[in-house]
């Protein structure tokens, strides 16, 4: 089943094939030029030019018939081409028995065969050409008359009879009439079969149009005619016509620059339609596509086809080919231009290509530099793809500068080559950061800011790079020539890469400064609340030997919350919003602690009073919200903290503990911390889910 199924698919495909080439060639040929040759030549006593309007309607009609061949279904494709095999064979078996018969005229021996070895061999060869044509023409018409097709045979069997030869060139003519006759006889017979089809295929279309919409309909021509398949194999099989044209009109083997100008030729002569022009477009996206699976299949084996995503599918680049060829005029430029600004067009197709392998290629290298891998193959397989992606676009750059004239085309392929050797560059420096990481066996300090300072380098000088681009448009759109499509790429160009990059880029910086601001200003555990608090961060689950304390009375690491915040202003535990807690927090590092713990001694309590202590307005908060006043723990100094910030985040405190210890009113008495989650409490779904999200973010 599986062998037929491909059977079919490569049938469905190569049966339209021709009819796509009829297109071609129809597109091509200019019937009114072709009868003003003719009117030229023959001073309008040619009758070719008498019937230049039926000519004409022809033409048209040919445009028809190949559409009606490019949508048949595949059984109705294939018994139509059964019958054209046929046909086909019956003219073969004409023209065997003319050869004959102007054999035996030319020999002049009308005596028996046998006596004669010449006219024996010529015998003997028609007569098995001839039993070939009838068998394969009863097998393609699956019939078992198989004298339907042997009236060729008349002839042969007229000499064998020893009829003259004048008499067999007759009976030949009655031979060649009488196959003529059972093909009328056939098309006469089958003359609805193609209204039939037409009325039927209408009633399907019409059909699925009211059922599911026209969208549905062109979806379903797009999966059964295969389309992108189709102009694929319909242009290389161009293709392979012009450079077999070419060598086999030539001598002398061509040297590498000739071949590097033929190639470019070929191509410029094979995409001098509407038809030829999409059936490029086509190859250059499954050219892109393989690539890009090449690359996926170099960095991660066969695993890369497991959970593969929609993404990097050569789409891309063959859109912008497309768009880049109807922009430009490419059809209506002659073949040396065309061939001209096709390797211009090319090499912007290429440069999209390098910065798909470069997006395939970014997080397989962060996350191999990260995730502690010690296979070396694959680190060699990565670094060596990378680096790849370094040299190549850099060296393009170098070659278009060395061979073309600079322009706002060419100055977006050089500026698209130059980030992404940026961009690869910022990806290789993090990477060696991340196994500097991994040999010192231990976390380096401030690594998220050296981190965020080489991304934002490599970001910054992208953003200059595309002003530059800019800037050179519009002042190539002022003072040069100026379109409407130069125009519209300059103004998608500002926004996506001037616009877009300065806003994210600001908005990122925003984002750390605050963040910054927030950890300064809350306050620092002390020893003590570390040894009573007991417990790890609950963003890297690590033991803390300094943390900061948010208004809700959280404990965490400073530089782990410091990340958090570069995600969402919210406690990583109770979700309560530390934006607008920011104005009791400053207030809370220059209050007192409150009073020490009853099991705490004297020297610890001086030792506590010359700190900072929490000045706590409890009772007064309690009465303004008609809440009733918590009691005293034993633990002052956390509770004030997390009274401080209840009106915000005690609804919101931990799901565990506040589903089983608190009251309707959001009483925390029985927390064991002043409200911190427990490892617990660490986890729970939801906070579980913010430190996967911070670490991922990470």
């Amino acid at each position: 089943m599986a062998m037929k199924s491909r059977v079919e698919a490569v049938l469905n495909v190569g049966l339209r094939i021709p009819s796509i080439m009829l297109l071609e060639v129809l597109y091509r040929w200019d019937v009114s030029s072709f009868f003003q040759k003719i009117q030229r030549s023959s001073l309008n006593n040619n009758p070719l030019f008498q019937y230049k309007y039926i000519a004409l309607y022809l033409h048209y009609v040919g445009y028809i018939l190949s559409l009606v061949l490019l949508t048949l279904p595949r059984q109705h494709l294939v018994q139509l081409y059964l019958y054209v095999l046929t046909a086909l064979l019956l003219f073969a078996g004409h023209q065997l028995s003319r050869d004959y018969v102007r054999g035996e005229l030319d020999s002049g021996y009308e005596g028996p065969l046998y006596l004669e070895p010449l006219s024996m061999n010529r015998f003997t060869t028609a007569l098995i050409g001839q039993v070939v044509v009838c068998t394969l023409c009863s097998c393609v018409m699956q019939t078992k008359q198989i004298w339907l097709f042997s009236a060729h045979l008349l002839p042969l069997v007229a000499r064998l009879c020893l009829v003259p030869l004048e008499t067999i060139v007759f009976i030949n003519r009655f031979a060649m009439i009488f196959t003529g006759l059972e093909v009328l006889y056939f098309i006469a017979a089958n003359l609805l079969v193609p209204y039939n089809l037409a009325k039927t295929a209408y009633r399907e279309l019409v059909q699925v149009v009211e059922v599911y919409g026209l969208l549905a309909l062109g979806m379903s021509l797009w999966n059964q005619l295969v389309l992108p398949v189709l102009f694929m194999c319909f242009w290389l099989v161009l293709f392979a016509l012009q450079i077999y044209t070419y060598f086999s009109t030539r001598d002398q083997p061509p040297s590498r620059e000739r071949l590097l100008f033929l190639f470019l030729t070929s191509i410029a002569e094979c995409c001098s339609t509407p038809y030829s022009l999409l059936g490029l477009v086509f190859t250059v996206s499954f050219v892109a596509l393989g690539v890009l699976t090449l690359c996926k299949f170099y960095l991660q084996g066969y695993r890369a086809f497991m959970n593969d995503n929609a993404m990097h599918r050569g789409m891309t680049e063959g859109i912008t080919l497309l768009i880049l060829a109807v922009q430009t005029g490419l059809i209506e430029l002659q073949v040396i231009h065309r061939a001209f600004l096709l390797s211009i067009i090319l090499f912007i197709v290429v440069a999209s290509i390098l910065q798909s392998m470069l997006e395939i290629a970014d997080p397989i290298v962060l996350a191999l530099g990260a995730s502690r891998d010690k296979s070396l193959w694959k680190h060699f397989r990565a670094v060596s793809l990378c680096l790849f992606l370094l040299v190549f676009p850099a060296y393009m750059a170098y070659m278009i500068c060395q061979f073309f004239r600079m322009d706002f085309w060419l100055l977006i392929i050089i500026s698209s080559s130059i980030l992404t050797s940026l961009q690869v560059l910022g990806t290789l420096l993090i990477y060696i950061l991340f196994m500097v990481e991994e040999f010192r066996k231990a976390p380096v300090e401030n690594m998220d800011e050296v981190i965020y300072c080489v991304n934002g380098t490599y970001r910054l000088l992208e953003f200059l790079v595309a002003v530059c681009v800019v800037a050179y448009g519009v002042s190539e759109t002022l003072f040069g020539e100026w379109t409407v499509m130069g125009s519209t790429i300059i103004l998608v160009h500002s926004y996506y890469n001037v616009w877009l990059r300065a806003q994210l880029g600001w908005q990122s910086f925003l984002l750390r400064r605050d963040a910054v601001h927030k950890i300064q200003s809350m306050p620092t555990a002390s020893t003590l609340q570390l040894q009573q608090h007991n417990d790890i961060c609950s963003i890297c689950f690590q033991d803390m030997k300094s943390a900061v304390i948010t208004p809700c009375s959280h404990f965490f690491h400073a530089a782990c919350l410091k990340k958090w915040l570069y995600v969402q202003e919210t406690c990583p535990l109770c979700h309560g919003q530390l934006k607008s807690q920011l104005q009791p927090t400053s207030s809370l590092g220059a209050a007192t602690q409150g009073t020490p713990p009853a099991n705490q001694n004297p020297a610890e309590v001086e030792q506590e009073q010359s700190e900072p202590q929490i000045e706590s307005n409890t009772e007064e908060d309690t009465q303004a919200k008609n809440i009733p006043p918590m009691e005293t723990s034993a633990e002052p100094e956390l509770e004030m903290d997390s009274l401080s910030g209840s009106s915000k985040a005690q609804p919101k405190e931990c799901d565990t503990a506040a589903e089983s210890s608190t009251g309707p009113a959001g009483d925390l008495d029985d927390h064991d911390d002043g409200g911190s989650c427990n490892t617990s409490d660490v986890h729970s779904a939801s906070c579980a889910n913010d430190s996967a999200q911070l670490l991922s973010a990470y």
